[in-house]
């Protein structure tokens, strides 16, 4: 238990000016509309008064809930647990013990960084319901949350032997920004943007005006034209978008290596984010390649690590990102670096999966194809000649794209050994290659289907307690699979093998 000398704090006063902000915010976003159409029944002024009538009573109702929860919130860092009580009616008491503490992150949206404050979240990397693994001290000031990441993360110098630097390990480079239009960002926001004038234009009843007026511009125009033209007005909406995202996501972007064996992430142009990871909860990495950014050579490196939970109140967070789309060459380099490996594992050569592999690829992209357009040919006998047109034109893109995609996700299978690590690669829309160590697998998984056993192949699952939790091995030899899995975690697997002739491992139990 905390010692009695450790004094209780309170979050910074600030906050319910940070509240009063946020609902003046909510309030002039959500009044300009509603005094709008209420206009049309009343005179503007009166409209309006409505309306700031409104946003006062919000703010102030807001403000005093959450001088409220200043009130009642405090907390405090013993030598043994973090400690936080909150709540009004219903008093909550979060305790951890420090030793559990794994990471200690920093977010600050524009308003708390224009008053110098930062949210802090203590977890333990634990998944558990309602957030018990997790403090939040929602806002403290900037140098108390800078405070509270030393104090928490605080360890004893690491020793691991290997190749490795401290400080910063990489840095921001804007011509990264090439890489964001290619990625599958831009083609939903562009949807969305589009989704959203016909939104906004709705709201304000001016809906089929928008349509009326986008009707009168192509007037004289062939619908596949203005197909063509609407699409790409949406797509570079979607680059736009795409590009502006990037700017806030990774702006000001910085890896480094604290000492003690500490990954610090710092990001964000807007929001400003900072994620801290031990180096002793690292497993291994991941190199992912979406198809987009693998066309124009680069990578993003991911952490596979223990106890790294998707922050619930941040789906963008992407607390796993160590390093954005950059150059291979690069993505190799850090996560050599991240892994302290003096040649990185993630780019040691594969051996390549049987022609087997190759032939199921080819099998189901084929039928994965052929099946609508055999439904598109079966509705053109029975409804109308236009849609075997359709079904035509839709095998000359369809088929080539399905084979060509069949053949990349065959020459990116691979499977491999480097050093401590064990490697795995598949994918093709979204390509990556784990490098992961061989002492965190805890199990492996041998599947078989029918097909597979006809094909002489297999697909082998490493089990972990990190990253997604397993990374397979897709339709590898079957004898060189075993062999694979067995060499690169000893003495895991021997006991459900079957040995011919005391030579070699070559089968494995698989029930029928």
């Amino acid at each position: 238990m905390s010692t009695p000398h450790a004094d209780w704090q309170r979050l910074d006063r600030r906050t319910v000016l940070v509240t009063a902000l946020v609902l003046a915010g909510v309030a002039a976003g959500a009044g300009l509309p509603t005094a709008l159409g209420l206009a049309g029944g009343m005179p503007l002024w009166q409209a309006f008064g409505w309306v700031l009538a409104g946003a006062v009573v919000l703010i102030s109702v807001g403000s005093g809930a959450d001088y409220m929860r200043w009130r009642r919130t405090r907390y405090r860092i013993g030598p043994d647990r973090a400690e936080l009580h909150t709540g009004l009616l219903l008093v909550k008491r979060r305790s951890l013990a420090r030793e559990r503490i794994r990471s200690v992150d920093l977010t600050a949206n524009p308003v708390l960084r224009v008053l110098g404050l930062v949210k802090v979240r203590i977890g333990t990397g634990e998944h558990s319901a309602g957030g018990e693994s997790t403090l939040e001290l929602d806002p403290v000031s900037k140098a108390e949350g800078e405070r509270l990441r030393r104090v928490l993360l605080a360890r004893a110098a690491d020793t691991t032997p290997g190749t490795h630097r401290e400080g910063a390990l990489a840095g921001f480079d804007p011509t990264w920004i090439r890489y964001a239009p290619v990625s599958f960002v831009a083609p939903l926001l562009g949807g969305a943007a589009a989704g959203g004038v016909m939104q906004v234009s709705e709201w304000f009843g001016a809906q089929s005006e928008v349509i009326d007026w986008v009707g009168d511009r192509f007037e004289d125009t062939s619908i596949v034209l203005m197909v063509v033209v609407l699409v790409a007005a949406a797509v570079t909406a979607g680059i736009v978008g795409a590009l502006g995202l990037w700017i806030e996501m990774w702006w000001n972007y910085r890896l480094e290596r604290e000492p003690g064996g500490t990954l610090r992430v710092r990001r964000g142009l807007f929001t400003a984010r900072s994620i801290s990871m031990e180096e002793r909860r690292l497993r291994g990495v991941e190199l992912v390649e979406p198809l987009g950014v693998r066309l124009f050579g680069a990578a993003r490196v991911d952490a596979v690590a223990t106890g790294l939970v998707d922050d619930e109140q941040d789906k963008h967070a992407d607390l796993k990102v160590l390093l954005p789309p950059a150059p291979r060459m690069l993505a190799d380099e850090v996560a050599g670096q991240v892994l302290r490996e003096p040649e990185t594992p993630t780019n040691a050569p594969l051996t390549p999966h049987p022609p087997a592999a190759r032939t199921r690829r080819l099998r189901w992209a084929l039928t994965t194809a052929l099946v609508p357009l055999g439904v598109l040919t079966a509705m053109g006998l029975w409804l109308t000649s236009v849609l075997l047109y359709v079904a035509a034109a839709c095998a000359v893109v369809a088929l080539p794209v399905a084979v060509i995609l069949a053949l990349d996700a065959y020459r990116s299978l691979g499977h491999g050994v480097s050093g401590g690590y064990l490697l795995a690669r598949s994918g093709t829309i979204r390509r990556a290659t784990v490098a992961l160590q061989r002492g965190g697998v805890i199990g492996w998984t041998v599947k078989q289907s029918v097909f597979q056993r006809r094909a002489g192949v297999l697909t082998l699952t490493a089990t972990t307690a990190a990253g997604a939790g397993a990374y397979s091995v897709y339709d590898a030899d079957e004898s060189e699979g075993l062999a694979f899995a067995a060499d690169a975690v000893p003495g895991l697997l021997e006991p459900f093998l079957i040995r011919e002739d005391g030579i070699r491992e070559e089968r494995a139990r698989i029930p029928v």
